[in-house]
């Protein structure tokens, strides 16, 4: 069975937004990235500069992807968050589900912060991200029960 595709109506996307904003200037970070499992980007906050958002968000998940498989491997189930360290900059990922919140961060920040302030926005996002998940469903329920309601015979009068 299909996945139910999912929208994000703008008062929803506005309100990720925020949260994002929010975390950005919390945890001192230069960018916060919502994106999908699949590497999508769904939003972002902060500063990219010339950075090319879509091979970021699509490597993000493709690292996750890995990471989850190598915890499979040694008997996790998952890990919840993956951590780069560079010299300059460095990468924070939570997983939400089916999204990962990216956190790009350097020395005016640290880990310890950016986790704890990541923590807290997760619970925010995943809750959002459920609301749109749980519209979505209805939609698609109500959708169907219109589409239920025609048969083969008006299908067969519309091309006669």
């Amino acid at each position: 069975m299909a996945e139910t595709p999912v929208i994000i109506k703008e008062h929803h996307f506005q309100q990720i937004k925020t949260v994002l904003a929010r975390l950005c200037v919390e945890s001192a970070a230069r960018v916060v990235f919502l994106v999908d499992r699949d590497g999508q980007p769904i939003a972002f906050h902060g500063d990219i500069g010339d950075m090319d958002t879509t091979s970021f968000s699509s490597l993000a998940a493709g690292n996750v992807a890995a990471t989850s498989s190598m915890a499979k491997l040694i008997g996790e189930d998952v890990f919840p968050s993956v951590v780069h360290e560079g010299e300059r900059e460095s990468i924070f990922i939570s997983v939400i589900g089916r999204s990962l919140l990216v956190v790009v961060f350097d020395e005016r920040s640290t880990l310890g912060l950016v986790k704890l302030r990541t923590k807290k926005a997760s619970h925010e996002v995943a809750s959002i991200l459920e609301e749109v998940a749980h519209e979505s469903a209805n939609r698609s329920f109500d959708e169907s029960s219109f589409f239920a309601e025609i048969t083969d015979e008006d299908i067969d009068s519309l091309f006669s």
